[in-house]
């Protein structure tokens, strides 16, 4: 990475009552002095923010403050300034524009944070929480993203990989006195450390289910035959007049997505067409459509009309769409035309026919009755994801697949051992889980790895 200068919008684009350009490299006092004239900012402290107006040669382009952060003590360890104007979209142009002609030059996605990354100032899943934290929609995903900023995820890793480290150098040792046949790494101790590791790699790796449902939302299905009130529901549960109701059955003939939070937890609600048998092309991609979305949802509710008086389209159809990680909630809809007596009966033929584990409800969508009750499922689904015995939740992909990686190198670690394989092998499997284990903090890293994780960034951050 070279040490030049780096300029950036760091607000969003469009007008707005400030703006915000970021200036970032051991030159940018310089860089910026020839555009502030009347004050020596490579004498003013850390720290400090100063008025005036930012020129382009006899031009004044804006009143501006800069704020001026002194190496080391900046976000990236780098003399950086940032520059507030007035949030005009072509101020803001015109300064980049200066700045550049000044000798810095456009910051790329996320160089930023990557310059704060490789001076140490942090590692790369605090970078990585740093995107989150300024992706994150709803508390839960602030909360998880603001913890791992803090360092949540590498705490729990840098413990176990010293750990493993100092067995390692004894393993190693040994290599180098082969011939002498010693041990220096007491197996028993290496077999008891493992166990741990094992552990907390297993804790982690199963939060990532949760974390997951923080970070991208869960996936809510809402499935039924033509006229059930999946359309109706979904209007309930938003609370606006998001799909068109009919009592034409086929109204909806694609799927629409809506994103409904409860609790802190964001939920991706589905509305589908509804699933019968169709003549009609249009309806029948629909309905296919509406399939796929269940294959890709973690939580199925599917609608019964509780003035039905035959359920075994409806049995069927739950049938030929469960699976094992599927949540299923079954609503009797329409309980507003139906007496109490009704629809206990319906629970009981589903009850009756449905081995599965599922969740009934009944819900009038028009009356608003019993919404809450399928709110509260909803999130308790969530809940129930969260260990309490872990606070650090994964929540990205890339730590996810070294976790599990580091945990298969992990068990061969220990089947080398019961099995008394060389010690090669031994050293070999170790280095991996040690590798893996490395990646999630960029300890062990390369280009492209660091290309693909920054990339994601907006430009000035």
């Amino acid at each position: 990475m070279n040490n030049d200068t780096i300029c950036a919008l760091a607000t969003a684009n469009g007008v707005g009552a400030l703006g915000i350009i970021r200036v970032s490299g051991n030159e940018s006092l310089s860089v910026v002095q020839k555009s502030f004239p009347g004050k020596n900012l490579e004498k003013q402290k850390s720290h400090t923010i100063h008025y005036g107006y930012f020129m382009d040669e006899d031009e004044a382009i804006d009143e501006v403050m800069l704020s001026i952060f002194l190496a080391p003590k900046s976000f990236t360890t780098e003399n950086s300034v940032e520059i507030a104007f007035h949030g005009s979209p072509h101020i803001g142009k015109r300064i980049l524009e200066t700045l550049i002609k000044n000798g810095a030059r456009m910051a790329k996605a996320g160089e930023f944070t990557l310059r704060a990354f490789i001076n140490g100032r942090i590692d790369l899943s605090q970078a990585e929480a740093i995107a989150d934290v300024i992706a994150s929609e709803n508390e839960a995903s602030r909360k998880v993203a603001i913890n791992q900023l803090k360092g949540g995820i590498t705490n729990e890793i840098s413990i176990l990989r010293t750990d493993l480290l100092n067995f390692v150098s004894l393993i190693e040792l040994e290599l180098d006195f082969a011939e002498e046949d010693v041990e220096f790494a007491d197996r028993s101790a290496l077999n008891l450390l493992l166990d741990k590791i094992d552990l907390k790699l297993n804790s982690l790796i199963e939060s990532f289910q949760y974390g997951n449902a923080i970070k991208n939302g869960t996936a809510v299905a809402i499935i039924g035959k033509p006229n059930a009130g999946k359309s109706t529901l979904l209007n309930a549960l938003l609370k606006e007049e998001r799909a068109i109701v009919s009592n034409i059955a086929g109204t909806t003939r694609d799927t629409i997505e809506e994103v409904l939070h409860i609790k802190g937890h964001a939920f991706r609600l589905i509305d589908t067409a509804g699933l019968r048998d169709t003549v009609d092309e249009i309806e029948a991609i629909g309905v296919k459509k509406a399939r796929e979305k269940v294959d890709q949802a973690n939580i199925l509710v599917y609608l019964a009309d509780a003035a039905t008086e035959d359920f075994s389209e409806d049995i069927e159809m739950i049938r030929s769409l469960q699976r094992e990680d599927l949540k299923l909630i079954i609503c009797a809809t329409k309980i507003d035309e139906v007496s109490p007596v009704k629809y206990q009966a319906v629970e009981a033929a589903f009850r009756k026919e449905i081995s599965a584990d599922f969740d009934f409800i009944t819900i009038s969508a028009v009356e608003n009755q019993n919404i809450q009750d399928l709110k509260n499922e909803l999130s308790s689904y969530v809940e129930q994801l969260k260990s309490q015995e872990n606070n650090v939740v994964v929540t990205n992909q890339r730590h996810f697949e070294a976790l599990r990686k580091s945990l298969e190198a992990v068990d061969k670690v220990k089947e080398a051992i019961t099995f008394q394989i060389s010690t090669e092998l031994l050293a070999y499997e170790l280095r991996n889980a040690l590798e893996h284990l490395g990646e999630i903090s960029g300890e062990v890293t390369n280009d492209e790895v660091l290309g693909n994780i920054f990339s994601k960034f907006c430009i000035g951050k």
